[in-house]
This record gives structure tokens, sequence and C-alpha cells, in this order.
């Protein structure tokens, strides 16, 4: 902005130079993410994500809420349904583990507030039902690994065109 004209109708006109007027309905101690939601699925692009996420609720003294979504059956796997229903519940259960692991090894750096959730279906329904409900401020999640994404579409890139929440895809 080049003179005080253009300042004033974007600031409010301010009395003194500096002065900065808050925007209708601010709220005073409530910015910044009070939940962030961290996709994990075991790859290693989603350890980097929850990694990532850990960090972000951290320094911003937020709930890091991790999710994975256990996959449903398609037809063709029907017949082993038990057999996938107990293999996802047991990654579900080394995917816990594992984060209870890091918590610990941490302990006495950091610690954090976070909790572990799973439900079976589409992992982007699953993840989008999750940040609704938990009413996130952020969504956390890695990159495809998977060449077939670039032509259907990643979860990543469905959960930015949502457009509902803050998306960060890490790599």
């Amino acid at each position: 902005m080049s003179n005080e004209s253009d300042a004033e109708a974007v600031f409010g006109g301010a009395e003194e130079p500096g002065a900065a007027v808050a925007p209708a309905g601010f709220e005073l101690g409530t910015d910044g993410p009070k939940v962030i939601l961290a996709g994990l699925d075991g790859s290693e692009s989603s350890w980097r994500a929850t990694a990532y996420a850990a960090g972000l609720a951290r320094r911003q003294n937020a709930t890091l809420a991790v999710a994975y979504v256990q996959p449903v059956l398609g037809a063709a796997t029907a017949l082993a349904g038990a057999a996938v229903e107990e293999t996802t519940q047991e990654i579900a259960d080394e995917l816990l583990a594992a984060l209870r692991d890091a918590e610990h090894r941490l302990s006495d750096v950091w610690r954090l507030d976070w909790r572990f959730l799973t439900v079976r279906g589409d992992p982007f329904t699953g993840l989008a039902r999750m940040a609704d409900d938990l009413r996130v401020d952020a969504v956390v999640v890695g990159g495809s690994e998977q060449a077939g994404h670039r032509v259907i579409g990643s979860v990543a890139v469905r959960l930015v065109k949502a457009g509902r929440w803050p998306v960060t895809v890490v790599p």
C-alpha cells in the first residue's frame, strides 16, 4: 500500500500509527488450532505426516487426534471377511503400540495431549467424518505413495477439494 487512505480502508482508520483494530467477531484467546487430525495408515508418508502434526500440536498446545481408517471389504474379498477384519484390527493395534512407544521415548523431552481413533470405512469418508465430529482446526495427511492415485485422486486431494478444513499434505 502506498498511502494512508489505503491503510485506513483496510485497518479501519486507527487513531495512532501501528494500532491494529480487531475484526468484528474476534475472540481473545481463541486463535490457533485446538485439535489437529493426522491420518495414519502405516506408510512412510503417513508417519512423517503424523510426526509433523505432532510438532504442530505441541507448539500450539493443541490436541493431536491420530486416525487410522480400517479399509472395508470389497465384493471380491467378502469371503475372507473375518480374516481381513482381524488383520485391520491388528494393524490398528500395532500403530497404537508404535505411537505409545514414541510417546514413552520422548516423554522426558516434551508432552503432547493425543488420542488414537479408528473407524472402518473408506479413508476419505472416515477422515472427513472424524474431522467434522471432532471439529478439527487442521488435517495433516501423507502424500499418496501409489501411482494410480494420480489418475483417480488420492485421499489428500479429496480432502483438499472438500474445502472444509485446512489440509497439509506431507510428502
